[in-house]
């Protein structure tokens, strides 16, 4: 069932909580999605059957919360997700990032470790907005995103184009995971598709050299697109949060 937290950042967040026992999971979910996704509710039917607490939200902007989507940042986002664990979930939690929710559960990790009991992401995207996005724009792009404050870009999931604003762009330098050290004291299962067109195999392979941890490892599913939603993607994350959880 829906439910609303009002955040001490002004967000009103739409969230679901399942009750459960032992250490919870916070699913944190991808750029443009909301909790009714494949993965999202997936997690929480497993969840259900394991008894596990369980937390997935949208992020304001996104799904059933307020604010307008358009007025978000990377930062806003995480300040969400940050607000819904210390709120909702008591103790360590494993997160499970899917895109950019593994950005902001690596963020996440860094600036609450002591709330983690373990990561599971799902091609993540850490630092897409400047590895993605700015890298892949022409000097068009650029300099009307800087004067315009604003670019549009095809989508391959919507007919409505992405639109991408100079605020999303100039938040995101503020909030990189490569250009410090990224220590991950706890178990990370990090799982990526060998034909996602949105995250290339290279950026796990460079996430999992740039992140410090003594048990961490990197799973590529051949042929998995981005989605990574068939059922052998949705048993490969309950497997991996179980593994995760056991480690």
């Amino acid at each position: 069932m829906t439910e609303f937290l009002d955040t001490p950042q002004g967000s009103r967040i739409a969230y679901d909580l399942t009750a459960g026992q032992g250490v919870g999971v916070v699913f944190l979910g991808g750029f443009r999605s909301d909790m009714q996704g494949t993965k999202a509710v997936a997690l929480q039917d497993w969840a259900r059957r394991a008894g596990r607490p369980f937390l997935r939200f949208d992020y304001s902007g996104h799904g059933e919360s307020g604010g307008a989507f358009l007025e978000g940042c990377i930062g806003d986002w995480l300040a969400d997700a940050e607000a819904a664990i210390s709120a909702l979930t008591t103790g360590p939690q494993v997160l499970v990032g899917s895109s950019m929710g593994g950005w902001i559960s690596l963020l996440l990790a860094r600036r609450m470790p002591q709330r983690v009991a373990g990561l599971v992401t799902i091609a993540a995207a850490p630092d897409f907005t400047e590895n993605g996005f700015w890298a892949g724009f022409s000097d068009e792009q650029r300099q009307a995103l800087l004067a315009t404050g604003r670019v549009e870009l095809p989508s391959d999931y919507s007919d409505e184009p992405y639109v991408i604003t100079r605020r999303l762009i100039e938040d995101g330098r503020q909030n990189l995971i490569f250009d410090r050290p990224l220590p991950l004291p706890f178990p990370a299962r990090f799982l990526q598709g060998t034909a996602d067109a949105d995250v290339p195999v290279e950026w796990a392979m460079r996430l999992l050299d740039h992140a410090q941890g003594e048990d961490m490892r990197l799973v590529l599913v051949k042929g998995a697109d981005h989605r990574f939603s068939t059922p052998e993607c949705l048993n490969l994350i309950c497997a991996s949060i179980e593994d995760v959880l056991t480690a």
